[in-house]
């Protein structure tokens, strides 16, 4: 018998013959332990960052709480990472069946350890398999936390109708809950968990900086992206990818690539002739450092390319600590800005149609003026706006601080609520 069958047949017998003792509600206590799922994928430091960003959270606002992470993806250098920040942390993997059976034994001694599941920060209910064992298993409580949902399909509604609090990390994921017939005080908004993103990289930062020739606050930085993230390319044979798919999204990102990124090469030909500073170059996905010379360096003048520099990809600790040296970023992608903002510095998002509803995020927090909607914006636009940021640095640093304000506001409402439903 192999591993899966030992594990389906003989470690679960039936759901009643394990877990029985665990299938009532779980007992309040004031320092309950929490399943935690994040992780979606290593390839892009977005979202590598939610977790963090929600372990951070967790232990500032709940010290005796238990957590155990069950991280959906699997990257050692990315659980290093964890582990160095966040040392009582453990780490679990494994997935479920379509039965809702679990794959692995530490899911399974999870499940009985656990008091409450908590689905973290993301792009939408992306490990709702996850969540369906959790709640068919145990019929132990849960939450979702500053997630996206942007389609509530029959099955997840089925699912959130039995939710602890659902909690949208932008207020139109709250109009999409309402459309499919799910309100009530439970539901609420809570800023994506990357917003808390405590982590830091000094050392290497510092070593690149070195190397470079960057001063603190005298550079900035730029995020490039496609309008479809080509992930043919990063995970060869993912499911979805037919030849059309492919032919379709290379036509749709060969269409606004260089309309896209002409207008950030303004912003930064303005920034290098008008204060005579350096741009870095960087990404926030895997890809991007392929895309980097042909819609950012290479079509630059040769005056502005001498005061560009590249990074190749990193984590987001020492992300984290560069964008906290810049003087402003510049991102074609959600989750640099929040970064930048998470250690007080200026960023603007530079906002194409595709990239979802999760853009509302920025609305929400009053950062509408450094939030560009790339087909309604021209590159004058983006590079006036820079130049007033740096006119008006304490003013726009004022901005930051109140913006990150409100994220602690909501936070701390909706930590009421989880409290009020774990201890």
């Amino acid at each position: 018998m192999n591993r899966r069958d030992f594990i389906q047949r003989s470690s679960w017998l039936s759901a009643g013959t394990l877990l029985a003792p665990y299938l009532a509600q779980a007992t309040q206590k004031a320092n309950p332990t929490l399943l935690v799922v994040s992780g979606w994928q290593d390839v892009n430091i977005g979202d590598i960052a939610h977790t963090p960003g929600l372990l951070g959270l967790l232990q500032k606002r709940m010290p005796a709480s238990k957590i155990i992470l069950w991280k959906k993806s699997k990257s050692q250098i990315v659980e290093d990472m964890l582990a160095k920040y966040y040392p009582k942390v453990r780490i679990i993997h494994g997935g479920v069946s379509k039965d809702h059976e679990p794959q692995s034994e530490e899911v399974l001694q999870a499940f009985r350890e656990a008091d409450f599941f908590l689905h973290g920060s993301g792009p939408s209910v992306i490990a709702a398999d996850f969540l369906g064992s959790w709640h068919h298993k145990t019929q132990k409580p849960f939450g979702i936390f500053g997630v996206t949902t942007q389609n509530v399909t029959p099955g997840l509604k089925d699912l959130l109708q039995h939710a602890s609090f659902i909690f949208t990390r932008e207020t139109a994921s709250i109009q999409k809950l309402k459309e499919a017939g799910l309100s009530g005080t439970h539901i609420a908004f809570a800023p994506d968990a990357t917003f808390d993103l405590e982590i830091r990289d000094p050392e290497n930062a510092r070593q690149y900086m070195q190397a470079n020739g960057l001063e603190p606050k005298k550079f900035i930085c730029v995020i490039p992206r496609l309008r479809v993230t080509p992930y043919y390319k990063i995970k060869p044979g993912q499911a979805g990818w037919t030849e059309k798919r492919i032919k379709e999204v290379d036509t749709l990102n060969d269409t606004y690539k260089e309309q896209d990124h002409a207008k950030a090469r303004e912003a930064m030909v303005a920034w290098v002739r008008k204060t005579g500073n350096k741009v870095v170059v960087c990404p926030e996905m895997t890809y991007q450092v392929d895309i980097m010379d042909e819609l950012l360096i290479d079509p630059l003048p040769e005056d502005v390319k001498a005061k560009v520099v590249k990074h190749g990809y990193w984590l987001p600790d020492e992300a984290a600590s560069l964008y906290a040296q810049a003087h402003t970023v510049l991102s074609f992608e959600c989750h640099s800005p929040i970064i930048a903002a998470a250690n007080g510095t200026p960023a603007f998002y530079l906002r194409q149609p595709e990239d979802t509803i999760k853009g509302q995020m920025y609305y929400d927090l009053g950062l509408a003026d450094w939030t560009f909607e790339i087909m309604e914006t021209t590159g004058q636009q983006i590079a006036d706006r820079l130049m007033q940021v740096h006119a008006d640095y304490k003013g726009a640093t004022k901005n930051v601080k109140q913006s990150l304000a409100r994220v602690d506001r909501q936070y701390d409402e909706a930590f009421k609520i989880m409290k009020s439903t774990m201890v």
